[in-house]
């Protein structure tokens, strides 16, 4: 992988990415693959972690260069003093153009890794708005004020709207141009469909902070080819 296609700011306090889906951002346990983070200390000898995002979710992602700036964006995150905006694709069509969902989130008693909507859980609040109506589909926007867990996640599938192909809190299904499609047809050469977006439909847009001059941060992403492509068909054939 080119690290440097990634980047979408260096300076001397930290470096932003544009993480691509499927990559971790820091190391798992297990140490299944190489990590955003691995890649990073390699080059540099020493990186911080800032915050992450999960491994389908692409876009921006911001690390820490050294102590000094480690303290000083973290604070900013636990704080919430930043500006977090989230694209993503999910199924349906909610009722409200704009709503802030307001619901505690906790771990699942029963199954490991994933998170609940539970009235004792941590305060979690994710706005959302609704940029694209599709009929079966809608293109989103979330602003999260706090970061828990999958937090968009868990509060879309509450709001009964989850978010194309999770295999946590969906149904896991790729989004296919026959579900948009009505006289689709597979092409002479291939002898099943081949997914238009198949893997979590979650684009991290926007991320603002303050750095340590005092400076304010605006970083941003556009969504990646699979879900421009899936945005393409949907408003040809999703209407």
């Amino acid at each position: 992988m080119n690290l440097q296609q990634l980047i979408i700011r260096e300076n001397d306090q930290f470096i932003a990415l544009n993480k691509p889906a499927g990559m971790l951002s820091i190391p798992d346990r297990m140490q299944t693959a190489v990590s955003l983070k691995d890649l990073l200390l390699k080059k540099y000898g020493q990186i911080f972690t800032v915050h992450r995002l999960d491994r389908d979710t692409s876009g921006v992602i911001v690390f820490a260069k050294n102590e000094a700036s480690h303290k000083h964006l973290s604070a900013q995150f636990e704080e919430r003093n930043t500006v977090k905006i989230y694209n993503g694709l999910v199924h349906g069509n909610p009722i409200h153009d704009e709503q802030l969902i307001d619901s505690p989130i906790a771990e699942h008693p029963a199954a490991n890794g994933t998170m609940v909507v539970y009235k004792k859980g941590k305060p979690s609040q994710t706005l959302y708005k609704t940029l694209e109506r599709f009929g079966a589909f809608s293109w989103m926007s979330f602003r999260i004020f706090t970061g828990r867990t999958h937090q968009i996640r868990v509060h879309m599938k509450h709001a009964g709207h989850p978010i194309v192909c999770d295999e946590l809190y969906g149904n896991g299904q790729p989004f296919l141009l026959s579900s948009i499609k009505k006289k689709f047809k597979l092409s002479q050469n291939e002898l099943e469909e081949r997914p238009i977006v198949a893997r979590l439909a979650l684009h991290a847009s926007r991320l603002e902070f303050t750095d340590m001059n005092g400076d304010v941060v605006v970083l941003e992403a556009e969504p990646p080819k699979d879900l421009r492509a899936a945005l393409q068909q949907l408003r040809k054939w999703g209407k």
